[in-house]
Protein backbone atom coordinates (compact mmCIF):
# COMPACT_ATOMS: atom_id res chain seq x y z
CA UNK A 1 0.00 0.00 0.00
CA UNK A 2 0.92 3.55 -0.80
CA UNK A 3 3.50 5.25 2.63
CA UNK A 4 0.95 7.18 5.19
CA UNK A 5 2.33 10.30 5.47
CA UNK A 6 3.53 10.03 8.85
CA UNK A 7 6.24 7.06 7.08
CA UNK A 8 7.82 9.63 4.78
CA UNK A 9 8.15 12.12 7.54
CA UNK A 10 10.12 8.98 9.67
CA UNK A 11 12.14 8.24 6.51
CA UNK A 12 13.07 11.84 6.12
CA UNK A 13 14.14 12.22 9.61
CA UNK A 14 16.50 9.30 9.36
CA UNK A 15 18.27 11.22 6.22
CA UNK A 16 16.20 8.87 3.74
CA UNK A 17 15.46 11.70 0.65
CA UNK A 18 14.96 10.86 -2.77
CA UNK A 19 14.55 7.43 -2.69
CA UNK A 20 12.94 5.18 -5.18
CA UNK A 21 9.64 3.79 -4.37
CA UNK A 22 8.60 2.80 -0.91
CA UNK A 23 6.66 -0.18 -0.42
CA UNK A 24 4.48 -0.16 2.89
CA UNK A 25 3.23 -3.17 4.71
CA UNK A 26 3.30 -5.43 1.71
CA UNK A 27 1.71 -8.70 1.89
CA UNK A 28 3.50 -11.63 1.07
CA UNK A 29 2.12 -12.14 -2.88
CA UNK A 30 3.14 -8.90 -3.64
CA UNK A 31 6.17 -9.48 -1.43
CA UNK A 32 6.74 -12.62 -3.74
CA UNK A 33 6.45 -10.95 -6.73
CA UNK A 34 9.41 -7.81 -6.22
CA UNK A 35 11.80 -10.34 -4.94
CA UNK A 36 11.26 -12.63 -7.99
CA UNK A 37 11.05 -9.64 -10.23
CA UNK A 38 14.33 -8.26 -8.40
CA UNK A 39 15.39 -12.20 -8.58
CA UNK A 40 16.44 -11.74 -5.53
CA UNK A 41 15.28 -15.43 -4.89
CA UNK A 42 13.46 -18.88 -7.26
CA UNK A 43 10.14 -19.87 -6.35
CA UNK A 44 10.19 -23.76 -4.92
CA UNK A 45 8.26 -26.63 -6.55
CA UNK A 46 5.90 -26.55 -4.18
CA UNK A 47 5.37 -22.34 -2.99
CA UNK A 48 8.36 -21.26 -0.94
CA UNK A 49 10.89 -18.42 -1.69
CA UNK A 50 14.65 -19.97 -1.94
CA UNK A 51 16.99 -17.24 -1.08
CA UNK A 52 21.06 -17.73 -0.88
CA UNK A 53 22.61 -15.28 1.17
CA UNK A 54 26.47 -16.61 0.87
CA UNK A 55 28.91 -16.12 1.76
CA UNK A 56 27.64 -14.80 4.85
CA UNK A 57 25.18 -18.08 5.51
CA UNK A 58 25.09 -17.29 9.43
CA UNK A 59 25.30 -14.75 12.51
CA UNK A 60 28.44 -12.59 12.13
CA UNK A 61 29.24 -12.15 15.68
CA UNK A 62 32.41 -10.24 15.79
CA UNK A 63 30.81 -7.58 12.98
CA UNK A 64 28.14 -6.58 15.90
CA UNK A 65 28.53 -3.78 17.97
CA UNK A 66 26.53 -1.57 20.85
CA UNK A 67 27.33 2.19 20.82
CA UNK A 68 28.53 2.89 23.79
CA UNK A 69 26.22 5.98 24.78
CA UNK A 70 25.19 7.59 28.04
CA UNK A 71 21.84 6.49 28.84
CA UNK A 72 23.05 2.40 28.25
CA UNK A 73 26.51 2.30 29.14
CA UNK A 74 26.50 1.60 32.67
CA UNK A 75 23.99 -1.34 32.08
CA UNK A 76 25.57 -3.51 29.22
CA UNK A 77 28.01 -6.06 29.76
CA UNK A 78 30.49 -4.86 27.59
CA UNK A 79 32.96 -7.84 26.57
CA UNK A 80 33.54 -9.87 23.25
CA UNK A 81 30.12 -10.44 22.50
CA UNK A 82 28.44 -6.83 23.34
CA UNK A 83 31.48 -4.76 21.40
CA UNK A 84 31.46 -1.34 22.26
CA UNK A 85 31.47 1.15 19.34
CA UNK A 86 31.79 4.88 19.22
CA UNK A 87 28.56 7.05 18.54
CA UNK A 88 30.73 9.11 15.38
CA UNK A 89 31.13 5.80 14.06
CA UNK A 90 27.75 5.18 13.77
CA UNK A 91 26.56 8.56 12.52
CA UNK A 92 29.05 8.54 9.65
CA UNK A 93 27.38 4.61 8.78
CA UNK A 94 24.40 5.91 9.24
CA UNK A 95 24.75 8.83 6.91
CA UNK A 96 26.46 6.51 4.29
CA UNK A 97 23.91 4.24 3.99
CA UNK A 98 21.11 7.05 3.54
CA UNK A 99 23.36 8.27 0.76
CA UNK A 100 23.29 4.41 -0.79
CA UNK A 101 19.58 4.71 -0.75
CA UNK A 102 19.69 7.34 -3.61
CA UNK A 103 17.06 6.25 -6.06
CA UNK A 104 16.81 3.08 -4.29
CA UNK A 105 13.63 1.20 -3.78
CA UNK A 106 12.90 0.61 -0.12
CA UNK A 107 10.40 -2.01 1.80
CA UNK A 108 9.10 -0.63 5.10
CA UNK A 109 7.03 -3.64 7.58
CA UNK A 110 5.51 -1.70 10.69
CA UNK A 111 5.39 -5.02 13.52
CA UNK A 112 4.99 -5.82 16.60
CA UNK A 113 7.86 -7.92 19.34
CA UNK A 114 5.69 -9.45 22.02
CA UNK A 115 2.39 -11.71 22.01
CA UNK A 116 1.61 -9.75 25.49
CA UNK A 117 0.22 -6.16 24.74
CA UNK A 118 1.53 -5.10 28.05
CA UNK A 119 5.32 -5.60 26.94
CA UNK A 120 5.05 -5.43 23.60
CA UNK A 121 7.67 -3.33 21.23
CA UNK A 122 6.64 -1.79 18.18
CA UNK A 123 8.65 -1.60 15.66
CA UNK A 124 9.69 -0.68 12.28
CA UNK A 125 11.61 -2.37 9.60
CA UNK A 126 12.99 -0.51 6.90
CA UNK A 127 14.74 -3.17 4.35
CA UNK A 128 16.25 -2.71 0.68
CA UNK A 129 15.42 -6.24 -0.40
CA UNK A 130 11.65 -7.26 -0.69
CA UNK A 131 12.19 -10.89 0.70
CA UNK A 132 14.01 -9.58 3.69
CA UNK A 133 10.62 -7.52 4.45
CA UNK A 134 8.85 -10.56 3.94
CA UNK A 135 10.96 -12.12 6.59
CA UNK A 136 10.02 -9.68 8.76
CA UNK A 137 6.44 -10.48 8.01
CA UNK A 138 7.03 -13.89 9.03
CA UNK A 139 8.92 -13.58 12.45
CA UNK A 140 7.24 -11.01 14.45
CA UNK A 141 3.51 -10.09 15.23
CA UNK A 142 1.65 -8.63 12.16
CA UNK A 143 -0.83 -5.61 13.06
CA UNK A 144 -3.87 -5.60 10.66
CA UNK A 145 -3.93 -3.80 7.63
CA UNK A 146 -6.98 -1.83 9.72
CA UNK A 147 -5.09 -1.04 12.62
CA UNK A 148 -2.33 0.17 10.53
CA UNK A 149 -4.91 2.33 8.20
CA UNK A 150 -6.99 3.86 11.44
CA UNK A 151 -4.31 5.18 13.61
CA UNK A 152 -0.52 5.79 13.01
CA UNK A 153 2.27 3.33 14.08
CA UNK A 154 4.45 5.15 16.21
CA UNK A 155 7.92 2.80 16.22
CA UNK A 156 9.82 2.66 19.49
CA UNK A 157 12.63 0.68 17.71
CA UNK A 158 13.67 1.49 13.96
CA UNK A 159 15.99 -1.31 12.07
CA UNK A 160 17.67 -0.41 8.80
CA UNK A 161 18.85 -3.47 6.49
CA UNK A 162 20.62 -2.37 3.55
CA UNK A 163 22.65 -5.80 2.46
CA UNK A 164 23.54 -4.23 -0.57
CA UNK A 165 25.55 -1.93 0.88
CA UNK A 166 29.26 -2.97 1.73
CA UNK A 167 31.24 -1.09 4.32
CA UNK A 168 34.83 -0.16 4.08
CA UNK A 169 37.09 -0.89 7.81
CA UNK A 170 39.54 1.35 7.19
CA UNK A 171 36.94 4.09 6.16
CA UNK A 172 34.18 3.28 8.20
CA UNK A 173 35.37 1.90 11.65
CA UNK A 174 34.37 -1.58 11.56
CA UNK A 175 35.77 -5.11 11.18
CA UNK A 176 34.49 -6.01 7.64
CA UNK A 177 32.27 -4.96 4.74
CA UNK A 178 29.29 -6.96 7.19
CA UNK A 179 28.16 -4.78 9.89
CA UNK A 180 25.50 -4.99 12.82
CA UNK A 181 25.27 -1.79 15.09
CA UNK A 182 22.82 -1.13 17.91
CA UNK A 183 21.88 2.27 19.61
CA UNK A 184 20.30 1.48 22.64
CA UNK A 185 19.47 5.53 23.27
CA UNK A 186 18.08 6.18 19.83
CA UNK A 187 16.30 3.10 19.22
CA UNK A 188 17.64 2.72 16.05
CA UNK A 189 19.94 -0.76 14.17
CA UNK A 190 21.82 -0.50 11.14
CA UNK A 191 22.93 -4.37 9.40
CA UNK A 192 24.62 -3.74 6.12
CA UNK A 193 27.03 -5.92 4.01
CA UNK A 194 24.93 -9.18 5.21
CA UNK A 195 21.74 -10.52 4.00
CA UNK A 196 21.44 -13.41 6.74
CA UNK A 197 17.84 -12.99 7.57
CA UNK A 198 18.85 -13.85 11.10
CA UNK A 199 20.62 -10.94 11.64
CA UNK A 200 17.25 -8.84 12.09
CA UNK A 201 15.58 -11.28 14.02
CA UNK A 202 18.55 -11.32 16.69
CA UNK A 203 19.05 -7.90 16.67
CA UNK A 204 15.60 -7.14 18.34
CA UNK A 205 15.77 -10.15 20.86
CA UNK A 206 19.15 -8.44 21.67
CA UNK A 207 17.27 -5.26 22.56
CA UNK A 208 14.12 -7.65 24.31
CA UNK A 209 17.10 -9.09 26.23
CA UNK A 210 18.35 -5.00 27.48
CA UNK A 211 14.72 -3.63 28.01
CA UNK A 212 12.22 -6.28 29.33
CA UNK A 213 14.88 -7.26 32.98
CA UNK A 214 13.79 -3.17 33.60
CA UNK A 215 9.77 -4.07 33.69
CA UNK A 216 10.05 -7.17 35.09
CA UNK A 217 10.35 -9.68 32.81
CA UNK A 218 12.84 -12.65 32.44
CA UNK A 219 13.85 -12.92 28.38
CA UNK A 220 14.44 -16.00 27.48
CA UNK A 221 16.63 -18.14 24.38
CA UNK A 222 13.86 -21.32 24.65
CA UNK A 223 10.88 -22.45 22.80
CA UNK A 224 7.28 -23.26 24.86
CA UNK A 225 4.38 -25.30 24.26
CA UNK A 226 1.12 -25.82 26.28
CA UNK A 227 -0.60 -29.01 27.18
CA UNK A 228 -4.27 -30.21 26.96
CA UNK A 229 -4.72 -29.18 30.67
CA UNK A 230 -2.64 -26.05 30.64
CA UNK A 231 0.77 -27.44 31.65
CA UNK A 232 3.34 -24.94 29.93
CA UNK A 233 7.16 -26.18 29.13
CA UNK A 234 10.20 -24.33 28.26
CA UNK A 235 12.99 -25.51 25.94
CA UNK A 236 16.45 -24.17 26.34
CA UNK A 237 18.87 -24.93 24.06
CA UNK A 238 21.61 -23.96 21.21
CA UNK A 239 21.27 -24.38 17.84
CA UNK A 240 20.77 -28.47 17.08
CA UNK A 241 20.17 -29.38 20.29
CA UNK A 242 16.53 -29.97 19.12
CA UNK A 243 14.68 -27.01 20.69
CA UNK A 244 12.28 -26.33 17.67
CA UNK A 245 12.08 -30.05 16.71
CA UNK A 246 10.91 -31.34 20.45
CA UNK A 247 8.72 -28.17 21.16
CA UNK A 248 6.66 -29.07 17.61
CA UNK A 249 4.87 -31.70 19.30
CA UNK A 250 1.08 -32.65 17.77
CA UNK A 251 -0.34 -33.35 21.09
CA UNK A 252 0.43 -29.85 22.05
CA UNK A 253 0.08 -26.28 21.79
CA UNK A 254 3.30 -24.61 19.92
CA UNK A 255 4.01 -21.05 22.03
CA UNK A 256 6.77 -20.49 19.78
CA UNK A 257 10.15 -22.07 19.37
CA UNK A 258 12.80 -19.93 20.48
CA UNK A 259 11.92 -16.07 22.23
CA UNK A 260 9.83 -15.86 24.75
CA UNK A 261 9.65 -13.60 28.03
CA UNK A 262 8.24 -14.93 32.26
CA UNK A 263 6.39 -11.69 33.00
CA UNK A 264 4.04 -11.77 36.30
CA UNK A 265 1.38 -13.44 34.79
CA UNK A 266 3.31 -15.99 32.54
CA UNK A 267 4.99 -16.96 29.10
CA UNK A 268 4.77 -15.13 26.23
CA UNK A 269 6.31 -15.13 22.52
CA UNK A 270 7.89 -12.46 20.98
CA UNK A 271 7.33 -13.41 17.26
CA UNK A 272 5.14 -13.92 14.75
CA UNK A 273 6.86 -16.67 13.59
CA UNK A 274 9.82 -19.42 13.08
CA UNK A 275 13.15 -19.88 12.23
CA UNK A 276 13.62 -23.57 12.21
CA UNK A 277 17.20 -25.48 10.96
CA UNK A 278 16.14 -27.42 8.05
CA UNK A 279 19.40 -29.31 7.17
CA UNK A 280 18.66 -33.23 6.51
CA UNK A 281 14.92 -31.79 7.62
CA UNK A 282 12.37 -35.09 6.79
CA UNK A 283 8.16 -35.68 6.37
CA UNK A 284 8.67 -38.38 9.03
CA UNK A 285 10.76 -37.42 11.91
CA UNK A 286 9.24 -33.72 11.24
CA UNK A 287 6.25 -33.70 9.90
CA UNK A 288 4.90 -30.13 10.98
CA UNK A 289 8.04 -28.18 10.31
CA UNK A 290 8.24 -29.79 6.42
CA UNK A 291 4.80 -29.05 5.67
CA UNK A 292 5.21 -25.53 7.34
CA UNK A 293 8.21 -24.83 4.64
CA UNK A 294 7.06 -26.40 1.93
CA UNK A 295 3.79 -24.34 1.10
CA UNK A 296 3.70 -20.43 0.15
CA UNK A 297 4.55 -17.94 2.49
CA UNK A 298 7.60 -19.96 3.74
CA UNK A 299 11.25 -18.42 2.95
CA UNK A 300 13.97 -21.54 2.68
CA UNK A 301 17.24 -19.50 3.01
CA UNK A 302 20.36 -21.06 2.14
CA UNK A 303 18.39 -24.74 1.11
CA UNK A 304 20.23 -26.29 -2.05
CA UNK A 305 17.69 -27.30 -4.63
CA UNK A 306 17.32 -28.74 -7.87
CA UNK A 307 18.12 -26.17 -11.09
CA UNK A 308 14.96 -27.72 -13.11
CA UNK A 309 12.86 -29.07 -10.99
CA UNK A 310 13.15 -26.44 -7.98
CA UNK A 311 12.91 -28.95 -5.68
CA UNK A 312 14.75 -28.15 -2.55
CA UNK A 313 17.76 -30.89 -1.35
CA UNK A 314 17.11 -30.49 2.65
CA UNK A 315 20.16 -33.64 2.49
CA UNK A 316 22.64 -30.96 1.36
CA UNK A 317 25.26 -29.19 2.89
CA UNK A 318 26.46 -27.64 0.01
CA UNK A 319 26.12 -24.06 0.94
CA UNK A 320 25.73 -24.40 4.90
CA UNK A 321 24.84 -27.15 7.89
CA UNK A 322 22.91 -23.32 9.09
CA UNK A 323 20.12 -23.67 6.51
CA UNK A 324 17.02 -22.23 7.25
CA UNK A 325 13.44 -21.96 7.35
CA UNK A 326 11.27 -19.16 8.01
CA UNK A 327 7.32 -19.39 8.42
CA UNK A 328 4.39 -17.66 10.00
CA UNK A 329 3.48 -19.11 13.78
CA UNK A 330 -0.33 -20.02 12.35
CA UNK A 331 1.69 -22.62 9.74
CA UNK A 332 2.25 -25.12 12.35
CA UNK A 333 -1.36 -26.44 13.30
CA UNK A 334 -1.30 -26.59 16.72
CA UNK A 335 0.33 -23.12 17.39
CA UNK A 336 -1.15 -20.58 19.97
CA UNK A 337 -3.90 -18.21 18.35
CA UNK A 338 -2.40 -16.13 21.44
CA UNK A 339 1.39 -16.73 21.64
CA UNK A 340 1.19 -16.85 25.97
CA UNK A 341 0.33 -19.47 28.29
CA UNK A 342 0.76 -19.96 32.48
CA UNK A 343 3.90 -20.48 34.32
CA UNK A 344 5.88 -23.28 33.36
CA UNK A 345 5.46 -26.44 35.23
CA UNK A 346 8.30 -27.73 33.25
CA UNK A 347 11.72 -26.84 32.57
CA UNK A 348 14.63 -28.00 29.95
CA UNK A 349 17.65 -27.79 29.59
CA UNK A 350 18.59 -29.05 25.79
CA UNK A 351 22.10 -30.11 25.17
CA UNK A 352 24.54 -32.14 22.18
CA UNK A 353 26.90 -33.64 24.27
CA UNK A 354 29.56 -35.20 22.11
CA UNK A 355 31.12 -36.50 24.81
CA UNK A 356 28.88 -38.93 25.40
CA UNK A 357 29.38 -38.60 29.16
CA UNK A 358 25.74 -36.97 30.26
CA UNK A 359 22.59 -39.04 30.57
CA UNK A 360 19.81 -38.50 28.43
CA UNK A 361 17.83 -37.34 31.45
CA UNK A 362 18.77 -35.45 34.64
CA UNK A 363 16.41 -34.03 37.37
CA UNK A 364 17.86 -30.60 38.64
CA UNK A 365 17.58 -29.02 41.84
CA UNK A 366 17.59 -24.54 41.64
CA UNK A 367 21.29 -24.34 42.40
CA UNK A 368 21.75 -26.91 39.56
CA UNK A 369 19.25 -25.16 37.25
CA UNK A 370 21.02 -21.88 37.88
CA UNK A 371 24.60 -23.76 37.31
CA UNK A 372 24.02 -25.01 33.91
CA UNK A 373 21.58 -22.18 33.14
CA UNK A 374 24.89 -20.10 32.98
CA UNK A 375 27.34 -22.78 32.04
CA UNK A 376 24.80 -23.23 28.80
CA UNK A 377 26.88 -26.16 27.57
CA UNK A 378 26.67 -28.23 24.37
CA UNK A 379 29.13 -29.22 21.93
CA UNK A 380 30.68 -29.14 18.12
CA UNK A 381 31.28 -32.42 16.51
CA UNK A 382 34.21 -32.82 13.53
CA UNK A 383 32.95 -31.42 10.32
CA UNK A 384 30.17 -28.80 11.07
CA UNK A 385 33.17 -26.07 10.97
CA UNK A 386 36.57 -26.16 9.62
CA UNK A 387 39.36 -27.31 12.04
CA UNK A 388 37.31 -29.08 14.17
CA UNK A 389 38.56 -32.75 14.46
CA UNK A 390 36.87 -33.96 17.83
CA UNK A 391 34.38 -32.70 19.55
CA UNK A 392 34.60 -29.28 21.28
CA UNK A 393 32.90 -28.00 23.87
CA UNK A 394 30.80 -24.37 23.33
CA UNK A 395 29.61 -22.61 26.50
CA UNK A 396 26.58 -19.85 26.12
CA UNK A 397 25.57 -18.46 28.90
CA UNK A 398 21.49 -18.41 29.16
CA UNK A 399 22.02 -20.85 25.91
CA UNK A 400 22.38 -17.29 23.95
CA UNK A 401 25.22 -15.44 25.05
CA UNK A 402 25.29 -13.31 21.94
CA UNK A 403 22.32 -11.80 22.84
CA UNK A 404 22.36 -11.12 26.30
CA UNK A 405 23.35 -7.56 26.74
CA UNK A 406 22.64 -7.75 30.41
CA UNK A 407 25.12 -9.69 32.59
CA UNK A 408 24.59 -13.14 32.45
CA UNK A 409 24.19 -13.52 35.76
CA UNK A 410 21.24 -10.84 36.08
CA UNK A 411 19.41 -13.66 34.09
CA UNK A 412 20.47 -16.30 35.89
CA UNK A 413 19.35 -14.85 39.51
CA UNK A 414 15.41 -14.14 37.38
CA UNK A 415 15.26 -17.75 36.52
CA UNK A 416 16.31 -18.65 40.29
CA UNK A 417 13.22 -15.88 41.72
CA UNK A 418 10.97 -17.93 39.44
CA UNK A 419 11.88 -21.05 40.32
CA UNK A 420 11.11 -20.35 43.98
CA UNK A 421 7.90 -18.52 43.42
CA UNK A 422 6.47 -21.29 40.92
CA UNK A 423 8.46 -24.30 42.11
CA UNK A 424 8.16 -25.68 38.51
CA UNK A 425 10.52 -28.80 37.84
CA UNK A 426 13.76 -28.70 36.21
CA UNK A 427 15.29 -31.09 33.44
CA UNK A 428 18.93 -31.66 31.81
CA UNK A 429 18.09 -33.64 28.52
CA UNK A 430 20.99 -35.09 26.32
CA UNK A 431 20.27 -35.00 22.74
CA UNK A 432 23.73 -36.23 21.65
CA UNK A 433 25.95 -38.91 21.94
CA UNK A 434 26.25 -42.23 24.29
CA UNK A 435 28.65 -45.40 24.13
CA UNK A 436 31.65 -43.29 23.37
CA UNK A 437 32.12 -39.66 21.67
CA UNK A 438 31.12 -38.79 18.60
CA UNK A 439 32.86 -40.69 15.98
CA UNK A 440 32.57 -43.36 18.45
CA UNK A 441 29.35 -44.23 20.12
CA UNK A 442 25.88 -42.94 18.33
CA UNK A 443 23.62 -40.41 18.68
CA UNK A 444 20.58 -40.92 21.13
CA UNK A 445 17.73 -41.74 18.93
CA UNK A 446 14.94 -39.13 18.78
CA UNK A 447 12.51 -41.66 19.62
CA UNK A 448 13.87 -42.08 23.30
CA UNK A 449 14.49 -38.64 23.56
CA UNK A 450 10.87 -37.72 22.73
CA UNK A 451 9.97 -40.33 24.83
CA UNK A 452 11.62 -39.07 27.96
CA UNK A 453 10.15 -35.56 27.29
CA UNK A 454 6.98 -37.00 26.83
CA UNK A 455 6.93 -38.66 30.50
CA UNK A 456 8.03 -35.47 31.94
CA UNK A 457 5.68 -33.57 30.63
CA UNK A 458 3.02 -36.27 31.76
CA UNK A 459 4.50 -36.26 35.16
CA UNK A 460 5.22 -39.61 35.29
CA UNK A 461 8.99 -38.68 36.27
CA UNK A 462 7.39 -36.38 39.54
CA UNK A 463 8.38 -39.50 42.15
CA UNK A 464 10.32 -41.34 39.93
CA UNK A 465 13.29 -43.17 41.43
CA UNK A 466 17.09 -41.75 41.06
CA UNK A 467 20.45 -42.23 41.22
CA UNK A 468 22.97 -39.73 41.76
CA UNK A 469 25.76 -39.35 38.65
CA UNK A 470 28.39 -39.59 40.42
CA UNK A 471 30.09 -36.49 38.47
CA UNK A 472 27.59 -33.87 38.15
CA UNK A 473 25.75 -35.06 40.77
CA UNK A 474 22.00 -34.67 39.69
CA UNK A 475 19.45 -37.04 40.24
CA UNK A 476 19.07 -39.33 37.24
CA UNK A 477 15.72 -41.65 36.67
CA UNK A 478 16.26 -45.49 36.53
CA UNK A 479 13.53 -45.79 34.84
CA UNK A 480 11.62 -43.99 31.83
CA UNK A 481 8.79 -45.75 29.61
CA UNK A 482 9.82 -46.65 26.14
CA UNK A 483 13.38 -45.95 26.64
CA UNK A 484 16.13 -49.11 27.30
CA UNK A 485 17.45 -48.69 30.38
CA UNK A 486 20.68 -49.59 30.02
CA UNK A 487 21.05 -45.43 28.27
CA UNK A 488 19.91 -44.22 31.54
CA UNK A 489 23.32 -45.30 32.97
CA UNK A 490 25.36 -43.29 30.27
CA UNK A 491 29.17 -45.43 32.02
CA UNK A 492 27.68 -48.64 30.97
CA UNK A 493 27.19 -47.67 27.19
CA UNK A 494 30.46 -47.28 26.81
CA UNK A 495 32.89 -50.69 25.96
CA UNK A 496 35.74 -48.92 28.20
CA UNK A 497 34.29 -48.12 31.28
CA UNK A 498 37.33 -46.44 32.43
CA UNK A 499 37.45 -44.18 29.22
CA UNK A 500 34.25 -43.09 29.98
CA UNK A 501 35.18 -42.14 33.58
CA UNK A 502 38.37 -40.20 31.92
CA UNK A 503 36.28 -38.05 29.44
CA UNK A 504 33.59 -37.29 32.36
CA UNK A 505 36.38 -35.68 34.28
CA UNK A 506 37.54 -33.91 31.45
CA UNK A 507 34.34 -32.46 30.86
CA UNK A 508 33.61 -31.86 34.25
CA UNK A 509 36.93 -29.64 33.84
CA UNK A 510 35.88 -27.54 30.95
CA UNK A 511 33.00 -27.17 32.89
CA UNK A 512 34.88 -25.57 36.08
CA UNK A 513 37.03 -23.68 34.11
CA UNK A 514 34.16 -22.29 32.13
CA UNK A 515 32.31 -21.11 35.34
CA UNK A 516 35.58 -19.30 37.36
CA UNK A 517 34.29 -15.91 35.46
CA UNK A 518 31.08 -16.64 37.17
CA UNK A 519 31.63 -17.44 40.80
CA UNK A 520 32.36 -13.94 42.23
CA UNK A 521 28.95 -12.79 41.86
CA UNK A 522 27.12 -15.77 42.82
CA UNK A 523 26.21 -17.53 45.97
CA UNK A 524 28.07 -20.50 47.41
CA UNK A 525 24.94 -23.12 46.20
CA UNK A 526 25.04 -22.35 43.07
CA UNK A 527 29.17 -22.02 43.11
CA UNK A 528 29.14 -25.59 44.64
CA UNK A 529 26.56 -26.49 42.30
CA UNK A 530 29.21 -28.03 39.63
CA UNK A 531 30.57 -31.52 38.56
CA UNK A 532 33.52 -33.08 41.00
CA UNK A 533 36.84 -33.08 39.89
CA UNK A 534 37.91 -35.94 41.01
CA UNK A 535 36.08 -39.61 41.23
Amino acid sequence: MNAPEHVLRHLKHLGFTNTGDIYYAEQPASLYEEALFREEGNLGHTGPLIVHTDPYTGRSPHDRFIVREPSSEKYVHWGNTNRPIDPEVFEHLLHRLTAFAQKLDLFVQDVYAGADPAYRLPVRFITGKAWHNLFVHNMFIRPSLEELQQKPFTPEYTVIDLSDFKAIPAIDGVNSEAFILLHLGRGLILIGGTAYGGEMKKSIFSVMNYLLPFRGVFPMHCSANIGKRGDTALFFGLSGTGKTTLSADPNRTLIGDDEHGWSDKGIFNFEGGCYAKVIRLSPEKEPEIYQAVNRFGAILENVVFDPLTHKPNFDSDEITENSRGSYPLHFIPNASESGTGGHPENILFLTADAFGVLPPIARLNKAQAMYHFLSGYTAKVAGTERGITEPQATFSACFGEPFMILPPTQYAEMLGERIDQHQPDTWLINTGWTGGPYGVGYRIPLEYTRAMVQAILDGKLKDAETYTDPVFGFAVPKAVPGVPEHLLYPRSTWSDPEAYDQQALKLARMFAENFKKFEPQLPEEVRKAGPKLEL
